[in-house]
């Protein structure tokens, strides 16, 4: 079983990088053999300098994205088929040999701080370079790194309770531990959704109540028509970091707040900001964030239940190159090589997300104007240097919105 494991691990390890590979150049491929037309549907609204700018922009994107990948995959397969894993756990059984809780926090810390690292460059690379080349880049570096120390400290605050609670579980808590872990990683996460708008949030961005009477008396209106209560109207500081703008609502139950980033403010009138909203408002009404609660809490259902069963498996250590099994080695293990088993669910997942989306969007023709929706998002394509054209295949499998194409002329349907 051991020997299976590891040929099917690998085996799938490179067909999925190579699909990711094969999967990004085409995309690179296809919005670059586009790049000098405007597609028909926007020739009157995007010019053809700023379709050219998407179009490098996605594609630097998706190159830096794919080299990114090929690292991460390089550092799994090191990590697990390599022995790396296990050599970190030597050095921690050699440090601490008796503290088998406090060797598995830190085995796993570890772990996430070699990813981490890995993917710094990246980031910097990201925001410092393609970033700057295509003048969305706010950042300077020292926000850039205090950002990171940030998280960091926010990560370990949070992090630390729930990794300790998940070891002694998996310890003490007899055959259902994984069971008693669901419970628990439930109620942590609808904590956080909570606790986030309000405690976390502000630590990296400063939320400001909306000044405007009048834009803020017709979201009022809006809001009350539809049906939703929040805890205010805010607008988040996006442009010290970024010229990207965006809207969300964020939080659950009594602490719903509806949150605009200035950059988005600045670009649109008040009838395009009051089209996203009601678009933001259809998922609400339609409780696609409910539904995937509820989805993401039966995965990790799940999930749970069958690392209750793999733990138990010689040959699911020996496999992955783990010659000590532990308890916290079976969940550092179930978490790094399940993306690589899951990889066949992206197009699933990602077409699931663009039929929210769909539903949301005819939410806005019910109860605003899907033409001022159209003016918005054709903004938001072109300041956002969002492709028009991306790859078919490449956009089943990533993008949790539909292709820029496909939506406008959808949405065009309702304004007749």
């Amino acid at each position: 079983m051991a020997s299976t494991l590891t040929s099917t691990f690998v085996t799938l390890l490179i067909l999925t990088s190579l699909i990711r590979i094969w999967l990004g150049m085409r995309h690179v491929a296809h919005v670059q053999k586009k790049r000098n037309q405007v597609p028909t549907a926007f020739q009157g609204t995007i010019t053809l300098a700023d379709h050219q700018k998407a179009a490098d922009y996605s594609s630097a994107k998706t190159k830096l994205a794919i080299t990114d990948m090929l690292a991460q995959t390089m550092l799994l397969a090191l990590l697990t088929v390599g022995g790396g894993l296990q050599l970190v756990d030597d050095v921690w059984r050699g440090i601490l040999p008796d503290q088998e809780m406090i060797r598995g926090a830190l085995v796993i810390c570890s772990t996430m701080v070699i990813s981490a690292m890995i993917d710094l460059p990246f980031d910097y690379y990201h925001s410092f370079v393609i970033d700057e080349k295509f003048g969305f880049n706010k950042m300077t570096y020292k926000m850039f790194f205090s950002d990171i120390v940030k998280h960091g400290i926010v990560g370990f605050a949070l992090g630390a309770p729930i990794l300790f609670a998940a070891l002694w579980l998996m310890q003490s808590a007899g055959d259902y531990w994984w069971l008693y872990l669901w419970l628990v990683w439930s109620g942590f996460n609808l904590m956080m959704l909570a606790v986030y708008p309000t405690f976390i949030a502000p630590l990296f961005n400063k939320f400001t109540p909306l000044q405007d009477e009048s834009l803020k008396q017709r979201i009022e209106a809006l809001l009350s028509k539809c049906g939703f209560k929040s805890q205010g109207i805010f607008v988040m500081d996006g442009s010290t970091r970024s010229s990207h703008g965006n809207a969300y609502f964020t939080g659950f139950g009594s602490s719903k707040r509806v949150v605009f980033f200035d950059t988005l403010l600045e670009r649109l009138n008040a009838d395009e900001i009051e089209a996203v909203l009601a678009h933001e408002l259809g998922h609400f009404k339609h409780h696609h964030v409910i539904k995937r609660i509820i989805l993401m809490f039966s995965v990790s259902f799940l999930g749970l239940a069958l690392l209750g069963w793999l733990i138990n498996q010689p040959w699911f250590y020996a496999g992955l190159g783990v010659t000590q099994p532990s308890h916290y080695m079976a969940l550092i293990l179930f978490l790094m090589v399940s993306p690589v088993f899951l990889f066949i669910m992206r197009p699933i997942m990602a077409n699931y997300s663009r039929k929210n989306e769909f539903e949301a969007d005819h939410y806005v023709a019910q109860h605003s104007d899907a033409k001022y929706l159209i003016e918005a998002l054709v903004k938001l394509y072109r300041d956002n240097a969002s492709t028009l054209t991306p790859d078919p295949l490449h956009s089943a499998f990533y993008d949790s919105h539909p292709p820029a194409s496909i939506r406008i002329s959808k949405l065009a349907r309702y304004t007749g």
